[in-house]
């Protein structure tokens, strides 16, 4: 077969879904640039929240978190904290039981969010009656008016979720330098970006708002391991409930200082891309049928070349190919280009400082390194379902009695 024709082939079915990906993330962090939202007016009543906090194995930084939600300048009597303690250690959670929270101690054979989040809430005292539901993360920490903004904006957004803006707590490293940008970088394009033109804002794992009965129902039918935020943004969208963010909202979250860390948060958003992208796609036809666009964009958005994946495709393609073919490198320069730019827009500008320049060079290497974890994080998931499946098995497997001959 002929190396020019496998070469061009390559080229072409290359370039495609990733140049497709990045005209994707310009427009959206063109449009973010436009997006601007008006303080929303005090509420006129008080909802009853249930802060739920699922924490594991996080006894240096639960105290924060515990401590910032309780200094909370919203009525004490209308909301609840509860901390799901998995595998926390006997000292953190005798500190926690001195706490005016519900702590409860689940023993999972195999943890995960989603376990300690359904766990915390058929766990809830029957007699107890929420609004809402108040999701976050062990070590994030939030400001005394938290509760009294989410208060203003669920009654101001009129919808059953609404995603607050998580900003990162640390810059003590490149690493969570960098991490802070790529977070912001997505706040712009999959939140400001989509509201700006009237599309759903997409939940990020912490920092969400839920109606709590539509909680309660949902959150049982979530079966990953690892984000639980994309399958109940899938429920969402699936019954046409709008997904609001709040800029103004902000919850501070630790980011990682290790590169291992990192690249193994990458590969399992990259698993978790694919999953919901298998679990969905059937819906696409019906979505366009009957113009349910948020729907449509979700499932866009999860066709889309992952972005750890496509920086790694045009870094090879930019460097390879001039040595190979000088003319067909021309649009992968092109490309860097654009997607650098869009990268531009959508960075608050109180990120770019005198570190930016060099934090942002890392970006090539990390992003390779992070190409290796992305099949780690799917084994990991097949290898949880194997082990629930066995240990669930060996429940009801008669055991056998040993006789000493």
């Amino acid at each position: 077969m002929n190396f020019w024709w496998i070469l061009y082939t390559i080229d072409i079915v290359l370039f495609v879904p990733v140049g497709l990906t990045v005209l994707y993330l310009l427009i959206f962090s063109i449009t973010a640039m436009f997006w601007h939202r008006d303080t929303p007016s005090k509420a006129k009543q008080n909802r009853r929240f249930i802060v739920l906090i699922p924490a594991y194995k996080s006894d240096d930084i639960i105290m924060d978190t515990i401590n910032s939600a309780l200094g909370q300048t919203y009525t004490q009597r209308n909301f609840d904290i509860v901390v799901v303690s998995d595998h926390l250690n006997e000292m953190t959670n005798m500190r926690l039981a001195q706490m005016p929270i519900t702590l409860l101690t689940p023993n999972f054979v195999q943890s995960s969010k989603v376990k300690s989040l359904q766990y915390g809430i058929l766990n809830l005292p029957q007699f107890k009656i929420y609004d809402a539901v108040v999701i976050l993360d062990a070590g994030n920490v939030v400001e005394p008016e938290f509760l009294d903004q989410v208060n203003d904006a669920f009654e101001s957004a009129g919808t059953k979720a609404i995603q607050c803006h998580r900003l990162a707590r640390n810059n003590d490293s490149p690493i969570a330098r960098l991490d802070a940008i790529f977070e912001e970088i997505n706040n712009s394009i999959f939140r400001l970006g989509h509201l700006a033109i009237g599309l759903s804002s997409s939940l990020n794992s912490s920092g969400m708002v839920f109606d709590f009965q539509w909680f309660k129902q949902n959150i049982m039918k979530v079966r990953v391991s690892v984000g639980e935020d994309k399958e109940l943004e899938s429920l969402l969208v699936h019954e046409g409930i709008y997904i609001d963010y709040f800029d103004n909202i902000h919850v501070y979250d630790i980011k990682t200082s290790k590169v291992k860390d990192f690249n193994d948060q990458r590969g399992r958003w990259t698993y978790t891309q694919l999953h919901s992208l298998l679990n969905n796609i059937r819906y696409l036809p019906g979505a366009l049928m009957n113009s349910h666009y948020d729907h449509v964009d979700k499932i866009i958005q999860w066709m889309l070349i992952p972005r750890t994946i496509m920086m790694g495709i045009i870094m090879v393609m930019s460097i390879a190919l001039p040595f190979i073919y000088l003319t067909l490198a021309i649009k992968w320069w092109a490309l860097a280009a654009i997607v650098l730019l869009a990268y531009s827009f959508a960075t608050p500008d109180e990120l770019v400082d005198k570190n930016w320049d060099k934090d942002f060079l890392r970006a090539p290497l990390v992003t390779l390194g992070g190409l290796l974890n992305i099949f780690r994080a799917g084994r990991d998931e097949a290898g949880n379902r194997l082990d629930a499946f066995s240990h669930l098995i060996n429940k009801f497997k008669p055991k056998k009695k040993w006789r000493k001959k």
